[in-house]
């Protein structure tokens, strides 16, 4: 069983750290230097922590932070922006149940998503938790496109 507990501005390196162990593999596969959260510096992780309608949250399984999820969430609609397990505890189910949880915390209807459209384990992820394709992609470079979801609950 996990628990999410609210991150704060103060957390900023800890959730940079944790951002580096997680995405350093996508990092390297994609070479995704302008949007890819390993290679974001300490000031644009702080800056997140201070947006509006954006909360972030570390992940705790057996009182140990085992990753990060951030949601905006609006009137109507909540995205979910990033999640992040850190690779020591990743395939344990941990990221399905934190969007499950988060899911949970807000009641708006409609969740969106976005996730690189060559990397299956992730759309598996998302499909298997009733995350539909929009039918929009984006492309971010030759190797990598970004493909859109929705979830209505």
């Amino acid at each position: 069983m996990i628990k999410l507990e609210k991150a704060s501005d103060a957390d900023a390196e800890e959730i940079l750290f944790m951002q580096q162990a997680a995405f350093a593999p996508l990092l390297e596969k994609y070479k995704d230097y302008a949007t890819n959260p390993a290679a974001e510096n300490l000031e644009r992780v702080c800056g997140r922590l201070t947006y509006t309608n954006t909360d972030t949250f570390f992940i705790v399984a057996n009182n140990t932070k085992v990753g990060c999820i951030r949601i905006a969430h609006g009137y109507e609609v909540c995205k979910l922006k990033q999640i992040l397990i850190l690779p020591e505890f990743q395939g344990n189910g941990y990221a399905q149940s934190a969007i499950a949880l988060a899911e949970s915390l807000y009641p708006q209807k409609i969740w969106r998503l976005d996730t690189i459209k060559q990397e299956i384990k992730l759309r598996h992820l998302y499909e298997k938790l009733g995350y539909k394709q929009t039918g929009e992609e984006q492309k971010v470079s030759e190797i990598m496109t970004l493909v859109f979801y929705q979830k209505i609950k």
